[in-house]
């Protein structure tokens, strides 16, 4: 099982805005940005920074999906 941000980057696109304003609108870092970039694991603090930002609820930016390689 692993973690996609694929709904983050649809609502960004729904909302019109991009990466960098979600950024400076979360008071998040660089770091943290490319991390959700790359589906890595971030802070939750991180998470509700950014679900702050964009006014919604954990769910409306994540979801966790089984691993295609998994027997």
């Amino acid at each position: 099982m692993s973690i996609s941000y694929k709904k983050l980057w649809k609502l960004l696109i729904d909302t019109d805005m991009k990466k960098k304003d979600l950024r400076e609108a979360a008071g998040i870092s660089t770091a943290s940005m490319a991390k959700l970039g790359k589906n890595e694991n971030v802070n939750t603090e991180t998470l509700v920074k950014v679900c702050n930002a964009l006014n919604c609820d954990i769910s409306d930016i994540m979801e966790i999906v089984e691993d295609n390689d998994q027997l």
